[in-house]
């Protein structure tokens, strides 16, 4: 979180006092919006945890999500190398733009903010119909049978790679990869616990 030196360090004047400040989703790095924010809505942000911006319209400070319950609960927020903008990590409660979207510059979106949607819709097929659902059918049916799922993707995926058959690859690849996202998911496991332990090894 910001210290008392790097927010001392801020250039306020640089930016007639309202510092830019770029909002990013904390899990699938896709960009949410950007606000503006003075002195007393960043203390306001770090003191609630929930990110507050200067609106230059209203002449007021106001919480994001204040009218609509579609808060932005700040997980980090961290100065660039200027110190007159800031970046801040969220975590949104519901949709971003008051036009119905997850994010102000919809439909841009990165491929690991898909990833990060596809997780979260599969994470809501655990009660789903399963007359009209595989993944519901595939949860249904128990951690055994997900797991084998994950072996035989796994082995495809392997046996399309020994035959240089990159098409095949790709298909069998995007099956293991969604069969162990429905594995994780059915073992309460988020892909963020994965990554968070490669990193740990990476260091």
């Amino acid at each position: 979180m910001l210290t008392i030196e790097q927010f001392n360090q801020l250039t306020w004047q640089k930016v007639n006092e309202l510092m830019p400040v770029i909002v990013q989703h904390a899990t699938s790095g896709d960009v949410l919006m950007l606000g503006y924010m003075n002195q007393e809505a960043l203390k306001v942000t770090l003191e609630s945890r929930k990110v507050t911006f200067y609106s230059r319209t209203k002449q007021r400070l106001w919480t994001k999500g204040e009218m609509s319950g579609n808060f932005l609960n700040l997980v980090d927020i961290y100065p660039d190398c200027d110190n007159d903008t800031l970046l801040a990590l969220v975590q949104p409660v519901g949709l971003t733009c008051h036009n119905g979207t997850a994010s102000c510059f919809s439909p841009a979106q990165s491929h690991w903010g898909f990833l990060f949607e596809l997780e979260t819709l599969l994470k809501s097929r655990k009660m789903a119909d399963t007359t009209n659902s595989y993944t519901a059918r595939l949860y249904a049916s128990g951690t055994k049978r997900i797991a084998q799922k994950v072996g035989e993707e796994g082995v495809e995926t392997a046996l399309a790679a020994t035959v240089n058959d990159r098409e095949e690859l790709t298909n069998e690849a995007a099956d293991l990869v969604y069969h162990l996202l429905v594995l994780l998911q059915d073992q309460q496991l988020d892909l963020s616990k994965i990554i968070q332990r490669l990193k740990i090894r990476h260091q």
